[in-house]
């Protein structure tokens, strides 16, 4: 008898009965309808011009040095796509979530278990030599691409590599790789091969064939493709992608600096006031009454699973509302201006009144957007120290101490008398242009 491998002594076998019922081999195959356009494979960096459907390089048989002929820069990009598909497709691609799954817990129980009885470190090199042995034990993740395997240890790698800086660094919890629950491992990778692209539809091997909502062409070359779960239970397709080219805004010559803050979202240099909307205030009501009836609900029950899933989408329209309206912020910003000026902000400490408004204004994520956007529009954006910009005077530099309660910025020494957003704005647009000046070349 053929023993286990290394791989698999801790682990347990996955279900693959319980995956793979009856049910799902009675539904008809999906075909695709007939497309009169050749397909897009993996691997695949010609990028013609297709009938009908734009081409999926920006420069059809051109490459780096066509855009540096141009003049213009090469980035990396990424395209998220809704999904559609019919039942079959969608439980084989449960299945491979849940075989994922399955491998990463037990390649993280190989780790955990090696380190406690031998002190010895097992790398993801190691772990991805066993996964032929793996898949002559276990047939059902022959189904499984080579490549989505290698991912998921590769991504159990990354988690200790994170682990291992936030030791490091010493910053808060180091937060240690856990093992996945059913509903905690929700997406996989494809790499160069096992899949095809079709138009508007993406037919990966052995799972079947997705439809995209192809709101947008795909730019530049096909790297990778992650397949997701949201937690609702809409899947989604994320197209990583090279040599995208920038798109330039035209040149305005102007500069501004931002404050963002509770009361309002954010306060530029100029005095101009953007509103905060409020997106989770404003939903408090319905996902109050849905987690309540959620709670309500026998475990393991259909009409559990069922509210489950009315939560779910309560928090995803939230989500997408508030970066929907954080990417038409940052469009007007970048727009209007060449540089802008925000405050460096690692992490803050904050009161437990104010943490659930914090968090629903979401400045981290608003500034992330911020910075690939104006990366991708040839705009600059400078951080500056977050410091005493609220305390110092913007006309004069006095310190004047103020709490969180003082909204308006009155000066015993020179007389200013501001919004106290607007006053931090001006320190940040100073300090910004004084940090530019003393980094530019002599």
């Amino acid at each position: 008898m053929k023993e286990r491998p290394i791989l698999f002594t801790a682990g347990r076998r996955p279900a693959q009965r319980e995956l793979m019922g009856t049910e799902t081999r009675n539904l008809p195959p999906y075909r695709p309808p007939p497309s009169k356009t050749p397909p897009f494979r993996a691997g695949d960096t010609d990028g013609e011009a297709r009938k009908g459907f734009p081409p999926f390089r920006a420069i059809d048989r051109g490459g780096f040095d066509d855009y540096i002929c141009s003049g213009a820069r090469q980035m990396k990009k990424t395209f998220l796509y809704r999904l559609e598909a019919n039942q079959e497709t969608l439980q084989n691609a449960t299945l491979w979530l849940d075989l994922c799954r399955h491998l990463y817990n037990a390649a993280l129980e190989q780790r955990i278990s090696a380190y406690r009885r031998q002190r010895q470190s097992v790398s993801a090199h190691d772990q991805k030599k066993q996964l032929p042995d793996l898949r002559a034990a276990f047939p059902e993740y022959k189904g499984v691409g080579s490549q989505v395997l290698q991912d998921v240890l590769e991504r159990l790698d990354r988690a200790y590599a994170g682990f291992f800086r936030r030791v490091k660094n010493g910053n808060g919890k180091a937060g240690f790789p856990r093992f996945k629950g059913r509903n905690r491992y929700d997406s996989f990778t494809l790499k160069q091969a096992g899949w095809t692209l079709e138009g508007k539809y993406l037919t990966v091997k052995k799972v079947g064939t997705f439809k995209l909502r192809l709101s947008r062409p795909i730019e530049g070359t096909i790297k990778t493709i992650t397949i997701r779960r949201s937690a609702s239970g809409t899947w989604s397709a994320a197209f990583s992608c090279d040599g995208v080219p920038e798109k330039p805004l035209p040149p305005t010559g102007k500069a501004i600096g931002i404050d963002v803050g509770c009361e309002s979202f954010l306060t530029t240099s100029e005095g101009q006031t953007i509103d905060n909307p409020r997106f989770f205030k404003r939903s408090q009501a319905v996902l109050a009454m849905r987690q309540r009836r959620l709670s309500q609900r026998m475990k393991g029950s259909k009409r559990r699973a069922k509210a489950r899933i009315l939560v779910a989408k309560a928090h995803e329209k939230v989500r997408n509302q508030r970066r929907d309206f954080h990417f038409k912020v940052t469009n007007y910003l970048l727009k209007g201006n060449d540089t802008i000026y925000i405050e460096k902000i690692s992490s803050w400490n904050s009161s437990r009144a104010l943490n659930r408004s914090m968090r629903d204004v979401a400045w981290f994520e608003f500034f992330n957007i911020l910075r690939f956007k104006a990366e991708e529009a040839g705009r600059e954006v400078v951080e500056v120290p977050a410091r005493d910009t609220t305390q110092l005077c913007a006309q004069c530099g006095t310190r004047v101490p103020k709490d969180l309660s003082v909204r308006i910025h009155s000066c015993p020494h020179c007389g200013l008398t501001i919004s106290r957003d607007r006053n931090a704005a001006l320190n940040i647009y100073r300090l910004g242009q004084s940090l530019q000046a003393s980094l530019a070349p002599a």
